[in-house]
């Protein structure tokens, strides 16, 4: 018998499985796939190129978690990016990055623009340093009043501590669009694509949406190899995080066991008690789930076992990111029309989606006709820092794009069409850097169903579910559930899931794990 089975070794699962470990309890990470990882992967798509298969970029991975595991002494390499962003226009562009970068190619488009990114950067830094502060906690329980008290008083002082115009900021950002905040503070089109695209990023939404703003947020709490709100590459891909996790965990005595999918969730006297998986009953104190929350009450669990109005919310929580993810080989760099050359540019995230309004129109685009035909793309060439990626003189891409639905309507499929989105996808690109289709020796795509038939994303969604004001903080996943324990005793959820949501941040299997090791403190009493 273990203390906790855990479901899935993604890196949440991972992160969970460590913590616990560490304290001495006994526990089993179970994985379907034949590697660790779960998104956060890496694969070699054709002989000789390999890259990100899924996840793709490094920023948001805490840093409590890369030192508390110690990543990089079981093998952890991050490099920085040259230039953080590169976004060609119509006949110009704009380059972002450290040491003054970002403002002095906001000034060479508009002057006063300069000005809007201090007054903006000032505004970012009061909302993100309040929202740091929970990224490691859980959120207020609302709805279990005693264990609600505390964190509210917390968050309470938090708030209490801002002055007016600093309140203000916060609500701005937490409830309205991203267009709002920028066009408030900006005149250049590129200028504010470069700071929308963040808030677009798996989310199916225009950024005339609200709610918006603070998806924006979400994507500027990390930091790389240091360096505060810097993105970065991890040498041989996402995957060389999750085996340096692996790594930590295995050395701390976790069982990891891959190629056993887990069939259902065991529930006996009112509890979970363990799962079945590979044909076996593994029992357990406790069952972590590193799963998508619908999947885990849809697919794992017993009917009846927990309350009807529960599965009734968990059947309807919102999952639909809207991402098409493709990897592609290359015989050669691309040459972008605004800016031919060789350099640092190409190694920056190089988002084709010049303006909100191109934003805009191809959530309208996607909404109405499926997917996106210009869609908004974000391309790295992570060969340009890691030449161990592809054969001397060849490179690899990957394209992370918005918007395309999930579910294309009657008559229609992805299995039909994931081929004519990625002609489309390498068509937009090539419109910026001709030659480029010429250039794809081979791809790999993920369409958002592949997403979820090969990582078990409901929907497609990276993010395990709609980064919504009404999916998040107390709210995710659901009012009552928002301190990692289910409705369901015994029963933990350590995935994206859960708060503080998507991205590779271990933010979740860290929070997890410590509401685990209270309740074991509590039921260690008890006994």
């Amino acid at each position: 018998m273990h203390d906790a089975v855990i479901i899935g070794a993604g890196h949440n699962g991972l992160t969970c499985a460590y913590y616990l470990a560490k304290k001495g309890m006994k526990i089993a990470l179970l994985e379907a796939a034949e590697v660790v990882g779960g998104a956060a992967v890496t694969d070699e798509f054709l002989p000789g190129f390999k890259n990100s298969a899924a996840s793709y970029t490094v920023s948001l991975l805490n840093p409590k978690v890369i030192r508390d595991m110690e990543l990089e002494r079981h093998g952890l390499k991050v490099v920085l990016r040259k230039t953080d962003n590169f976004l060609p226009g119509d006949g110009t562009y704009l380059l972002a990055g450290r040491n003054g970068l970002t403002r002095k190619e906001i000034a060479r488009h508009v002057k006063s623009d300069a000005e809007g990114y201090d007054r903006y950067i000032a505004e970012l830094e009061t909302v993100v340093h309040l929202l740091k502060k929970w990224l490691l906690r859980a959120p207020p329980n609302v709805g279990r009043k005693v264990s609600a008290i505390p964190k509210l008083l917390s968050l309470g002082r938090d708030m209490a501590g801002l002055s007016l115009a600093e309140t203000q900021i916060v609500h701005d950002f937490a409830m309205r669009s991203e267009s709002e905040i920028l066009e408030r503070h900006f005149e250049g089109e590129l200028t504010k694509a470069l700071f929308g695209f963040d808030g677009v990023v798996g989310n199916f939404a225009s950024p005339q949406a609200p709610g918006t703003a603070y998806v924006l947020l979400h994507h500027l709490f990390g930091e790389a190899a240091g360096v505060p709100g810097a993105w970065g590459h991890a040498i041989g891909g996402m995957g060389s995080i999750t085996q340096a996790m692996a790594r930590a965990c295995r050395e701390a005595g976790v069982d990891i066991v891959l190629n056993t999918p887990v069939e259902e969730v065991v529930v006996s006297g009112g509890r979970a008690s363990g799962v079945v998986a590979g044909g076996k009953a593994w029992t357990a104190r406790s069952v972590v789930a590193g799963v998508n929350p619908k999947l885990l009450f849809d697919r794992l669990i017993p009917q009846g076992a927990v309350d009807a109005d529960v599965s009734s919310r968990m059947h309807g929580w919102k999952c639909e990111s809207a991402t098409f993810r493709m990897n592609v080989a290359l015989s050669e760099l691309p040459k972008f029309t605004v800016l031919p050359k060789k350099g640092d540019h190409l190694t920056a995230g190089i988002i084709i989606a010049p303006s909100l309004d191109y934003m805009h129109k191809a959530w309208l685009d996607a909404a109405v006709n499926g997917w996106a035909k210009k869609p908004i793309i974000e391309m790295l060439i992570p060969s340009t820092l890691d030449p161990s990626l592809a054969p001397k003189g060849k490179h690899v891409a990957s394209l992370f794009c918005q918007h395309f639905r999930y579910d294309l309507g009657p008559g229609r499929s992805w299995d039909k069409e994931r081929e004519k989105a990625a002609d489309a996808i390498i068509a937009t690109v090539d419109s910026h850097a001709p030659g480029f289709a010429k250039s794809v020796l081979g791809r790999q795509i993920h369409s958002p169903l592949d997403l979820e038939r090969r990582f078990g994303l409901i929907g497609g969604d990276i993010f395990h579910g709609k980064m919504g004001l009404d999916q998040l903080f107390s709210a995710r996943p659901m009012i009552g559930a928002a301190d990692y324990r289910m409705p369901l005793k015994g029963l933990y959820l350590c995935g994206s899931g859960s708060h503080p949501g998507g991205g590779v941040t271990g933010a979740p299997g860290h929070n997890a794990a410590r509401a685990i090791l209270q309740d074991r403190r509590l039921w260690a009493r008890g006994h």
